[in-house]
């Protein structure tokens, strides 16, 4: 990871393209510009721009609606595009079918979904009958890909339509005084959405990054005197602890957080209160977190009443992939909206 409490991930920006006649042409000049931002020769460059035109192809042809996620991430001293299509159905019935280089039938996707996964140097698929398709392609700067800690992180962000900016956002970073593969994450929903919401958000992921602490009282308290004079988010930090097997999190506004296992849902709460305005004493939960199980955190830009057994198959997936998916289904309001998922032994 570098140092001993260094940046993991955090959301960065995120190209968001509608499905509409163009998107394929606009999904690859953005490919393109993100790639040659991070030095790819050219034949990478072709080879990212083939996998998103596949991606709006899909999406035009198959999909009810849908969108495609374009972004940088970056990572334990490595950077790569990540490309994410999102849909809203009609799913596919026959995933092994699909997957297969030419295969399409009515109802579901299938052109190019096996040559994505040969393009990426990682991939990822989940699919809801009737309900919809997320895919994933992610494709490093140079070399082999990083490899896995014991828990891997990874989120997404959606503005609200009409806004460049987004007002959610989540970071991140090790924690490694708590042992190897602890990890410190943090949710935040700035107040409201526009620019001054994501310059509360921005201020947050700030402290976050520059903070030395790793109890989530602590780093809560310390984004707290940071926002003052911002408009004030709902923020949550949450650490895990991989040697004891827990998550501790404290927070305060609304932010869901709940540990996910293959038997059941744990909440963890946050208290009232705004941080950077008025927060109240912070207080601590905690839960187990074994191996297999899953910690979401998401603003309120989705809805709080997903439970696990909707998302068949979902949380043994990439972070990203889990993430992209609750998004994808969970977040109905007309709002700013920042999902950012742990996996205890991700694939």
């Amino acid at each position: 990871m570098g140092q001993v409490n260094g940046l993991v991930v955090e959301a960065g920006d995120v190209h968001w393209l509608r499905a509409d006649v163009a998107l394929a042409a606009a999904a690859r000049r953005q490919a393109a510009q993100l790639s040659r931002r991070l030095g790819f020769p050219e034949d990478r460059v072709a080879r990212v721009e083939l996998c998103v035109t596949e991606m709006a192809t899909n999406l035009l042809k198959h999909a009810h609606d849908g969108s495609l996620a374009l972004r940088v991430v970056r990572t334990a001293g490595r950077a790569a595009v990540e490309c994410l299509s999102l849909d809203s159905g009609p799913g596919i019935r026959d995933l092994p079918r699909a997957l297969v280089d030419g295969t399409s039938t009515a109802g579901s996707l299938g052109i190019g979904l096996g040559a994505i996964g040969r393009l990426a140097d990682a991939h990822g698929l989940h699919s809801l009958h009737g309900r919809g398709t997320v895919v994933l392609a992610r494709f490093w700067d140079e070399g082999p890909a990083p490899a896995p800690g014991p828990v891997g992180a990874g989120g997404l962000t959606r503005p609200i339509s009409g806004e460049q900016m987004c007002g959610d956002t989540w970071a991140v970073r090790a924690a490694g005084d708590h042992g190897p593969g602890a990890l410190l994450l943090m949710m935040c929903d700035g107040l409201g959405h526009g620019p001054l919401a994501a310059r509360a958000a921005e201020r947050a992921a700030g402290a976050f990054r520059d903070s030395a602490r790793t109890s989530p009282v602590d780093v809560l308290q310390e984004v707290h005197q940071q926002l003052r004079g911002t408009r004030g988010a709902a923020v949550a930090v949450a650490l895990i602890d991989v040697a004891a097997r827990r998550v501790r999190l404290s927070g305060s506004g609304n932010v869901t957080s709940v540990v996910v296992t293959a038997e059941a849902r744990h909440g963890l709460p946050s208290m009232p209160g705004i941080v950077g305005v008025q927060m109240g004493r912070p207080r601590v939960f905690e839960s187990a977190f074994p191996p297999g199980a899953c910690l979401v955190m998401h603003t309120d830009g989705l809805s709080d009443r997903w439970r696990p057994a909707d998302f068949p198959g979902l949380f043994a997936q990439d972070p990203v992939v889990t993430a992209a998916q609750i998004l994808n289904q969970a977040a109905v309001r007309r709002d700013d909206a920042g999902v950012v998922v742990a996996s205890h032994g991700q694939r």
